[in-house]
C-alpha cells in the first residue's frame, strides 16, 4: 500500500516536474514571445520613425527643390524680361541712332547754310562799313550846317541866336518893325542886311545846297488882339522879310543862286501859335514877336537814300 502510494506519488512527481518544466517552457516562450514583441515594437517604432524622417526629408527636399524651382523660374522670367527689355532698348539705340544720323544730317546742311549766311553776313558787314560813313555824313549834314552858320557868325563878330537843334535865326520883331507895323524899320533893315547874306550864302554852299528843301521865314506875334489880325500881321511881317531878302539877293547871289533862292524860299504867318513862355510858364510878349528864318533839308531824300543804303545787297 505504500509502495502503492510512493508509486503514486512518484508519478504524481514526474507530472508536477514536467508539469513545472512545460510551465517554464511556457514561461519562457512568453518571455520570449514578450522580449520578440517589444523587440518588434521597438523596431516597428524605429521604422516608423525613420519613415517619418525619410518622409520629412523627402518633403523638404521636395520643397527645396520646388524652391529652386521657382528661383529657376523667376530667374528664367527675368532673364525673358531682360531680353525684351534688352530688344527694346536696342530698338530704341537703333532709332535714335538714326535719329542722329538724320540730325546730323541736317547739321552738316545748316552749317553748310551758315557758312553761306556767315560768308553773306561777311560781305554785307563789309558794305555796311563801307556805307557808315555815307550814312554819318547824311545824318550829320543838318549839325555841320548848323556849326557853320555859328561859325560864320562868330567870324564876322555879329551875335544872333541860332537855335542849335533846328538852326532858326530868331530875330526879334520889336527890333524890325514899329509896334503893329508891318514895314521894316531902318534899324531892322540894317539887322537884316547884315544877317541874311551870312545865313543865305552858308546854305547855298555847294556842299549843303545838294541836302536844301527849304529856306523859311516865319513869322509870329503874341496873344494879344484876334488871332485873324495877328495872322495877317504875321504874314504880312514875314513878307516883307523875304521882300527885303530877295531884293537883297543880288549883292551877294549869283543870277543862278538868287533863281534857286526864290524857289528853296517859303513864307509863313503863325499868328499867336507858338508862344513863347517864361520859367513861370506865362506868355513872354516881347519874345513870342518874332521873326524866324530857318531851314529844311530834304527829310524824305534822306532817308529815302538811307533805306537804299540799308536795301543795297
Amino acid at each position: 500500500m505504500r509502495r502503492k502510494k510512493e508509486q503514486e506519488n512518484s508519478g504524481l512527481n514526474v507530472w508536477r516536474s514536467y508539469s513545472d518544466m512545460m510551465a517554464g517552457i511556457l514561461l519562457l516562450f512568453v518571455l520570449i514571445m514578450c522580449v520578440s514583441l517589444f523587440q518588434a515594437q521597438v523596431s516597428y517604432e524605429d521604422s516608423i520613425r525613420e519613415r517619418d524622417e525619410k518622409l520629412f526629408l523627402q518633403d523638404e527636399y521636395t520643397r527645396q527643390i520646388m524652391e529652386q524651382q521657382n528661383v529657376v523660374a523667376d530667374q528664367q522670367n527675368q532673364l525673358l524680361t531682360q531680353d525684351e527689355l534688352l530688344a527694346a532698348q536696342k530698338k530704341q539705340l537703333d532709332d535714335l541712332a538714326a535719329q542722329l544720323a538724320a540730325q546730323q544730317a541736317k547739321l552738316d546742311e545748316q552749317s553748310v547754310t551758315l557758312a553761306n549766311q556767315q560768308s553773306a553776313l561777311d560781305e554785307k558787314t563789309l558794305q555796311l562799313t563801307t556805307q557808315q560813313q555815307r550814312i554819318d555824313n547824311i545824318i550829320g549834314v543838318k549839325a555841320d550846317v548848323i556849326a557853320a552858320l555859328q561859325q560864320e557868325f562868330a567870324d564876322n563878330n555879329i551875335n544872333v541866336v541860332i537855335d542849335e537843334t533846328s538852326g532858326a535865326m530868331l530875330l526879334d520883331s520889336s527890333v524890325l518893325f514899329d509896334y503893329d507895323a508891318t514895314e521894316l524899320s531902318e534899324e531892322g533893315q540894317n539887322v537884316l542886311a547884315s544877317v541874311l547874306p551870312i545865313y543865305c550864302s552858308v546854305l547855298m554852299q555847294d556842299e549843303y545846297f545838294p541836302y536844301l528843301a527849304e529856306i523859311i521865314i516865319d513869322g509870329y506875334t503874341d496873344s494879344s488882339g484876334g488871332y485873324a489880325y495877328n495872322l495877317q500881321l504875321s504874314q504880312r511881317r514875314s513878307l516883307a522879310v523875304a521882300d527885303y531878302l530877295l531884293n537883297l539877293s543880288s549883292g551877294f547871289l549869283s543870277d543862278e543862286n538868287q533863281t534857286e533862292l526864290r524857289e528853296h524860299l517859303t513864307v509863313n504867318g503863325h499868328s499867336s501859335s507858338n508862344l513863347i513862355l517864361d520859367e513861370n510858364g506865362n506868355e513872354d510878349a516881347d519874345a513870342s514877336r518874332r521873326v524866324e528864318v530857318k531851314f529844311r533839308l530834304k527829310d524824305e531824300e534822306m532817308i529815302e537814300e538811307l533805306r537804299a543804303l540799308l536795301d543795297t545787297e
